[in-house]
């Protein structure tokens, strides 16, 4: 069972993704608070993914995603967020989230989102712009470094990591084994210069280069 604790200013919007997700049978959303309650829910009920609001009145979102990182055992965060364009977003990823939703994505793609952000995968909503990506890359001191240092099977793994997949799905899509596919991931994220834990940095290294441009 992956545990959801989902934090939005709107109980509109709390209520209909608590009812969506525990929909899917595998998901349970253990709360949905308001981002006050945020930290000291996490703290107290461990969840595995935080589904959180990127701009809140009683506290901004960025806020609550630095505290969350900071904790002993941080959840995995995503966030919501109602603009693809909004400017929050590439502070979010350059601080850590690993990922982020429009509140209007199609019920039937959010489980699947959870899903993948549980088995450690990319979640970028579709409609991630140009402005986005380069607002995130702008923020870094290097751009990640050049793809063309990446072999055809690695250009090949990152384009399907960009894709959300994790690295059994991948295992299984390309016939090799999960162990190859993480090794080939961790000299992926180290021949871009992003880290251990930099798929979300690498999805986007990945699109600003061009490389998944006609694939989906």
């Amino acid at each position: 069972m992956i545990r959801v604790l989902v934090v939005d200013d709107e109980a509109l919007i709390r209520t209909g993704f608590l009812h969506i997700l525990n929909a899917a049978g595998d998901i349970e959303v253990v709360a949905a608070v308001s981002g006050r309650q945020a930290v000291a829910e996490v703290g107290r009920l461990h969840p595995d993914i935080v589904l959180l609001d990127i701009r809140m009145p009683d506290v901004d979102g960025l806020t609550v995603l630095e505290r969350l990182r900071a904790l002993p055992r941080p959840p995995v965060v995503a966030m919501l967020t109602t603009f693809d364009t909004d400017e929050y977003v590439a502070a979010a990823l350059r601080m850590g989230a690993a990922g982020f939703l429009l509140k209007d994505t199609d019920p039937e793609h959010l489980a699947l989102q959870v899903r993948t952000l549980a088995a450690d995968g990319v979640v970028l909503s579709p409609k991630v712009t140009s402005t986005v990506v380069d607002g995130y890359l702008a923020g870094r001191t290097q751009t990640g470094g050049p793809v063309e240092r990446l072999s055809a099977r690695e250009r090949e793994i990152l384009v399907l990591l960009a894709d959300g997949l994790s690295n059994g799905e991948i295992a299984a899509r390309l016939y090799l084994g999960v162990g190859t596919v993480k090794d080939h991931v961790s000299a992926i994220l180290t021949k871009l210069g992003v880290g251990v834990g930099g798929r979300v940095q690498a999805a986007l290294v990945a699109e600003r280069a061009g490389l998944l441009r006609g694939h989906q």
